[in-house]
């Protein structure tokens, strides 16, 4: 139907998560409409950051540098660490300006049943990184789920020995949430999570 370079360009958008035959046509035509300057700038970003970007060194975000912005900043509390499921966590981390400990990024949540285990999350730099800093406090930041939070009772157990606070982030029931909408799951955490009334 369609010319094979236009067929490809429609294909390569489809390739993107939520993106349909419908949405792909769309955009392709778009892109056909665009000025050659806006289409060089977008297929040279595209290039630029499968080129360029590339896991930090220490503690595994995303970066275009030799170790990312977070861990060359001398302003962090090198006390906290924050482990975390993935780099968009960090982002929406920063974006509250209420943290400034230090971040580390997994390669994975435990989940047997798609064949990830224990040994395919990176806990081996994680521990590695701890026993070589002076970490006061652990914060376990994974996604409230089944495998989250079996990857965190999995660190909770390999840190036990290293005499370090190790804590995770509240979850629960969100501000202004109707019960009614909550699933089972939140709403056990958000039980188990409870706090007293001051």
């Amino acid at each position: 139907m369609y010319p094979d370079s236009l067929q490809d360009l429609i294909e390569s958008f489809k390739l993107l998560p939520g993106i349909g035959e419908k949405t792909a046509e769309r955009l392709a035509f778009y892109m056909l409409n665009l000025e050659e300057d806006k289409t060089d700038f977008f297929s040279d970003s595209i290039k630029n950051a499968k080129n360029k970007l590339h896991k930090c060194p220490i503690c595994s975000n995303i970066t275009d540098k030799d170790i990312c912005n977070i861990c060359a900043a001398d302003n962090r509390d090198k006390k906290i660490l924050c482990v975390v499921d993935d780099c968009k966590s960090i982002i929406m981390f920063e974006k509250t300006g209420s943290f400034k400990g230090m971040y580390h990024v997994l390669d994975n949540l435990i989940s047997p049943l798609d064949g990830i285990n224990p040994e395919d999350i990176g806990i081996e730099k994680l521990v590695k990184r701890i026993e070589d800093s002076s970490f006061e406090e652990i914060i376990i930041a994974v996604k409230p789920s089944i495998e989250g939070e079996t990857t965190s009772l999995y660190i909770k157990k390999i840190l036990e020995g290293l005499k370090i606070k190790i804590t995770r982030i509240a979850s629960g029931i969100p501000l202004g949430a109707d019960i009614e909408y909550i699933d089972s799951m939140t709403l056990e955490r958000a039980l188990v999570d409870r706090k007293e009334i001051e």
